[in-house]
């Protein structure tokens, strides 16, 4: 009698969790490097990403105008073209997998009309979306017009080279040198003889000037892309320049002879002061608005000396002294500010310390027990104390006004450049 034999029992499929691992297997951040790598040294595969990138991107704005069919045929060719890169596969399956994507990209997207001018519109529209990101929230640029804040930062100068029949104006190599050290040249000879009859201001685009035109005995002179002449109302080439109407010239004579340094320009840091107010000395840029004797559209550049609830003297030494504590070169920030010569009048253009005087300190005259400011308030001097209209002319203001500090300057390339000015 023969015996019956139950047969086994089928083998059950081993798990992924089970299955041994074989030796081609890759782990997922494995596969990623992979991938980073090829992207790196593969042109091919950068070439092949971008254009899954692209693909994915017209998908996604065509979705609701293609139908089911067309939807899963681009997919198709996607994932395909993203597994031949992630699998490492050769150059001609890459070049394969493109090829497959591109017929169906063909096939079934809508053309865009004017696609060159869309994407490069895009490209710009993003641009200036990050520009003015930055500009709002982290970076502000800035221009220094006025000298109130020199030697420290530097505002428009310029130099009447009518005044020097012997300086010549440099040319090649050294002019070069001089323009990236912010210095440009105006230079206009009389062609015949006659008066000055108009200056016309500069043609800007944007915040460049274009030109500017000048007439002498009806014959008009054409001065391209001039200089920033500065605040006015000194800051015009009238001004700077010493013309007046009616002025005659004789054919070879200059009539403009002017050399121009820019004023510094520098970065605003706008993200500081949303952690943490001020800090005594800090050069800082605010609004003018709600300051009744200054214009309401401008920003200002000043040293922040004093805060609110302090009480505020200039010293007949040139110090101020905040709440009876007096300033001096070992106060942080003000170490070239008190560096001068108690022995020496004060100068222009040169740290002098805070000049106290009825015509440039108003506000603490007849004060000798000073000037207290308001709470969230902020006090502000130059430090071409000898010509800063500051608060010791107009007082405090709001330190909502406060737009940020100064950062870093990027023009022009002069021993102030970057952070040189802290030196």
């Amino acid at each position: 009698m023969k015996s019956k034999t139950t047969p086994p029992p089928p083998a059950k499929p081993e798990s992924p969790a089970t299955r041994p691992a074989t030796s081609d297997s890759q782990s997922p951040p494995a596969r990623s490097s992979s991938v980073i790598l090829q992207w790196l040294f593969s042109k091919r595969v950068r070439e092949a990403t971008a254009m899954r990138h692209h693909v994915e991107k017209l998908l996604n704005h065509q979705r609701d105008i293609l139908s089911p069919q067309a939807i899963e045929g681009i997919r198709a060719a996607i994932s395909g073209l993203k597994l031949a890169v992630c699998e490492g596969a050769g150059k001609e399956a890459v070049e394969k997998q493109m090829g497959h994507l591109e017929t169906a990209a063909n096939k079934w997207l809508k053309p865009y009309p004017h696609s060159a001018w869309r994407e490069n519109i895009e490209v710009l529209l993003v641009a200036l979306a990050v520009a003015m990101g930055i500009r709002t929230f982290f970076l502000q640029p800035f221009k220094i017009p006025t000298g109130s804040m020199q030697p420290t930062l530097f505002g428009v100068t310029s130099e009447n080279l009518l005044r020097d029949s012997h300086y010549v104006v440099p040319t090649g190599w050294a002019r070069v040198r001089e323009w990236f050290e912010g210095v440009s040249y105006v230079h206009v000879v009389a062609d015949s003889d006659g008066d000055l009859e108009a200056v016309e201001p500069p043609v800007r685009f944007l915040i460049f000037n274009i030109k500017q035109t000048l007439v002498v005995g009806g014959h008009p002179y054409t001065i391209w892309f001039p200089p920033d002449y500065g605040a006015p109302p000194g800051g015009t080439l009238e001004a700077r320049a010493e013309l007046s109407r009616g002025q005659t010239f004789h054919k070879g004579d200059d009539i403009v002879k002017l050399r121009v340094s820019a004023g510094d320009h520098l970065f605003v840091d706008r993200v500081t002061y949303n952690f943490r107010p001020p800090k005594r000395g800090e050069i800082i840029v605010f609004e003018t608005r709600g300051i009744d004797a200054l214009p309401q559209d401008q920003f200002y550049i000043k040293r922040m000396v004093a805060m609110g609830g302090e009480r505020v003297q200039i010293g007949n030494d040139r110090h101020l002294i905040i709440n009876g504590r007096r300033l001096d070169a070992s106060t942080p920030h003000f170490e070239k500010v008190y560096s001068f010569n108690p022995n020496e009048l004060p100068r222009e253009s040169h740290y002098s310390g805070h000049v106290n005087n009825p015509y440039l300190a108003p506000v603490f005259q007849g004060k000798p027990e000073g000037v207290v400011i308001p709470k969230d308030h902020y006090m502000v001097m130059g430090d071409n104390t000898m010509n800063s209209l500051d608060s010791r002319a107009w007082g405090d203001f709001p330190a909502g006004n406060v737009i940020g500090k100064s950062f870093f300057v990027y023009w022009p390339i002069t021993d102030r450049f970057g952070w040189g000015y802290h030196r």
